[in-house]
This record gives structure tokens, C-alpha cells and sequence, in this order.
């Protein structure tokens, strides 16, 4: 374990995981209100990060309000405006994602296209349901013909209430497979997420220790080593009990998001 000194203390900042963390498709672990509540009485801010580029902003926030957290857009970072971050307004996009995606490119100014669509500067591939044979082929075809291959997150798997399903890098890497290219990440722990969590961290006036918070050490914990931030990590979601952990500094672990805050020192 590494050092976890002052991450409780007023004036730090949290930086929570959501998929796996806070919830499993939308259902509370424990009572992640409580938890956020308990948090922010102590003087900790807390900025949710998320790897998940479906929902947008706006359900984000309604998810976060039926299990007891209040909060606004500022308070959210999420891999679809790491995306968007990558592209121009103007440029055209083959979007293979859902909802979330599609509002960061609508407000970056990028115009979105359909798969099967000729011409496109880039492709873009996000967490959805909605993915074939016709739909991989015609996003490799565009790859083949130049546009750039862009990647919300490389996660191979999502956590549910019924066990992992497949994530977005499993997708991305049937397109990049048939493209025969490698793609550019966007979010954590890539640079365009890290960036993001930093800028966020500087408007907010940050000045105590940061600790990221999140079930995955090749995503979250490697995102607070980009950041040297202290890495908790949680047990309830792809990362269960017991599981070993190579090559991530790890500085707190817990069952839960609400045991990891119950086991702080109190408050002075």
C-alpha cells in the first residue's frame, strides 16, 4: 500500500469511478449517497469520472440523483468530451456510440454521420448495443480509406448486476482488427481524459491530496498515477475479492465505495 495521508481532510478532492463503483447499470451499491454526503461534510470535493460515454450529461445527473447524490454537469467528466476534445468542429464522423457521444460531437460542432457513410474524417467507437457484420464493415472500410479510428475507452469489459458484458474495447478492437490500424484512446487513463480531470482540477482551486477512486488499476489506478494522485480501489466491480494487483500503486482498498469512506480517520 502506498501513502494515503490527508486524502479525508477539507480541501481534497475525490475523483470517483461510476460503472462498478457507485452503481452496476444504473442499480446503487450500498448506499453510495451516504457515502458522497459523508464525504463532502468532511471538506472533500468530489468529481465523478467515467469511462462510460453512453448516457449523457443530463442522465447522468437523474442517475446520480435516484441514488441519493446530488449533483450538477460540472460535476461530471466523461470519455465522450475526451472525444470530442480530439476532433474540429466541422469535421465529419462515422459514430458508432450512443446518446452521450453524440451530444459532446454535437456540441464540439462535429458533424455526425451514419455508418455506411462515405467520406468521414474519423470513426468513432463508444459503448452501444447497437453494433454488427454491416456496421463493423462499414466503419473498417472508412478506417481503410483514411479517417482516423478513435476510441472512447479500450475497457474489454462492463460491469453489470449479472456479471460482466463485453465494453468498448472489445468493439474497438473488432474494428481496429478489420481496419488493420491501431487506434487513438480518449479516455482513462489516457492523456485526453487526464487533461480533462486536470483542468477541472485547476478551476475547482484544488489544493489537498487527491485520491482517484475506481474498480479497474489499468484504468483508474493508472489514471491517478498520470495525475500522482493516490489510487483506493474498490472490490464491486470487475475488480472482485481477492484479486492481485501488478504494477499499479494501490493506497487504500475496500469492499465498497461506502466502506472505503467508513474507515476514514475522523474528522479533526
Amino acid at each position: 500500500m502506498t501513502d494515503a495521508g490527508g486524502v479525508g481532510e477539507r480541501g481534497s478532492r475525490w475523483i470517483v469511478d461510476l460503472d462498478g463503483v457507485v452503481w452496476l447499470a444504473g442499480e446503487a451499491i450500498g448506499d453510495p449517497g451516504a457515502a458522497v454526503a459523508a464525504l463532502r461534510a468532511r471538506g472533500v470535493d468530489v468529481l465523478f469520472a467515467t469511462n462510460n460515454s453512453a448516457p449523457t450529461r443530463g442522465q447522468l445527473v437523474r442517475r446520480l440523483g435516484r441514488v441519493g447524490i446530488d449533483a450538477a454537469a460540472s460535476d461530471l467528466v466523461t470519455s465522450a468530451h475526451a472525444v470530442a476534445g480530439l476532433l474540429q468542429p466541422g469535421e465529419r464522423v462515422m459514430l458508432l456510440g450512443d446518446k452521450g457521444l453524440r451530444e459532446a460531437l454535437d456540441e464540439r460542432g462535429v458533424t455526425v454521420c451514419l455508418p455506411g457513410t462515405t467520406r468521414v474524417d474519423a470513426v468513432v467507437v463508444g459503448w452501444t448495443h447497437v453494433f454488427d457484420f454491416d456496421v463493423l464493415a462499414a466503419a473498417a472500410a472508412a478506417v481503410r480509406d483514411g479517417a482516423r479510428l478513435i476510441g472512447s475507452n479500450e475497457d474489454p469489459v462492463h460491469p453489470t448486476p449479472n456479471g460482466l458484458e463485453p465494453g468498448t474495447g472489445a468493439l474497438l478492437a473488432a474494428v481496429a482488427t478489420a481496419a488493420r490500424t491501431s487506434p487513438v484512446i480518449a479516455g482513462k487513463p489516457h492523456q485526453p481524459m487526464v487533461d480533462l480531470v486536470r483542468a477541472r482540477l485547476a478551476e475547482a482551486g484544488t489544493t489537498g491530496r487527491v485520491l482517484v477512486v475506481g474498480d479497474q488499476p489499468a484504468t483508474d489506478g493508472r489514471l491517478a498515477a498520470q495525475l500522482g494522485a493516490a489510487f483506493a480501489l474498490v472490490d464491486s466491480g470487475v475488480t472482485g475479492p481477492g484479486t492481485g494487483v501488478a504494477d499499479v500503486p494501490v493506497a487504500l482498498r475496500a469492499a465498497t465505495l461506502g466502506e472505503l469512506v467508513d474507515r476514514l480517520p475522523s474528522a479533526s
